[in-house]
């Protein structure tokens, strides 16, 4: 039985038009966290000149897998056994990385090790996309985001919404430099950088 996330529904059309943007000259896109991997089914179908390869925790591949194989896509790739606070992922240098709520689920640790990980797997010039809720100057943008950050607190003390202002610093520690802040539906952000040759 495939796995399902609404949210996927509703948050891939706005995504999809951003990627078209900023991914039109992209060739290889590493996915961290794929998920259900209904982003990356859709995704891939929409934008046929990008080779998307999916990643996550093991005990997520077989949801992963049975999305792939009823799309049957030729560009969209079985996953990748990653987890971000891993020192060495198991892929080639990309030029393209995409994720989607991620940061406000893990504890900030991990949130560090994956730029970590991003700063080793991205080529320079690659572009990185990253999408889901931040705060701007320790503040919340919206009653929704501030009762969600509650609720993932509730869930786990190490979780919440993050600041942008904290992970644009992680970014720039890795050579990335800051192209596009872009409001989403929802209070979401589509946050968009650039490598530049360190």
């Amino acid at each position: 039985m495939k796995p399902y996330s609404e949210s996927c529904d509703q948050n891939r059309a706005p995504i999809q038009a951003v990627l078209e943007a900023v991914f039109a000259d992209r060739r290889h896109v590493l996915e961290i966290a794929s998920g259900t991997g209904q982003h990356a089914v859709y995704f891939g179908q929409a934008l046929p000149h990008l080779t998307w390869q999916t990643s996550e925790l093991p005990v997520n591949h077989a949801g992963i897998q049975a999305w792939l194989d009823e799309a049957g896509l030729p560009n969209v790739l079985p996953p990748l056994a990653i987890d971000v606070n891993d020192a060495d992922w198991p892929t080639d240098s990309v030029d393209a990385i995409f994720n989607a709520n991620t940061v406000h689920i893990v504890a900030w640790p991990a949130v560090e090790r994956m730029f970590a990980g991003i700063g080793r797997v991205l080529a320079d010039g690659g572009i990185l996309c990253m999408y889901g809720p931040f705060n701007y100057g320790g503040r919340f943008t919206s009653e929704s985001n501030a009762r969600f950050d509650v609720w993932l607190k509730n869930r786990d003390p190490n979780s919440g919404v993050r600041d942008f202002e904290a992970i644009n610093q992680l970014a720039e520690a890795q050579g990335l430099k800051l192209l596009r802040d872009i409001a989403m539906p929802a209070n979401n952000r589509s946050l968009v950088w650039q490598r530049t040759p360190v």
